[in-house]
């Protein structure tokens, strides 16, 4: 069995980072066939320093990842019309399913 040096937590901060920046690059791109060209170089960085073991180079890794999603971040993110903030959101809700309550009657 094999022990790796790094945690859950590190792996999550990476993953996270990774679908950050390709969510933040689909923002910038409609066009899916234009935004999978910028997706698979965004995985081919992601690969290439995927065997540095160095805690701090890492650490500067991360960092600069950080530092260019900052840098690039869309003014206006896409947000999809069903969710919180999408232009859906709680447009046209159910009416509830338990029967309106007659005050005027008591038992």
């Amino acid at each position: 069995m094999s022990t790796t040096p790094f945690t859950a937590a590190h792996r999550f901060h990476v993953k996270s980072l990774y679908r950050r920046l390709l969510k933040n690059s689909l923002d910038w791109t409609i066009r899916r066939d234009i935004w999978r060209q910028q997706a698979l170089e965004i995985r081919s960085e992601f690969e290439r320093n995927r065997n540095v073991t160095d805690p701090r180079a890492i650490a500067d890794l991360l960092a600069r990842g950080e530092a260019q999603l900052e840098a690039t971040l869309h003014p206006d993110p896409y947000i999809p019309p069903s969710f919180p903030g999408g232009s859906k959101w709680e447009r046209n809700l159910p009416p509830p399913i338990e029967p309106p309550v007659d005050y005027r009657h008591t038992h």
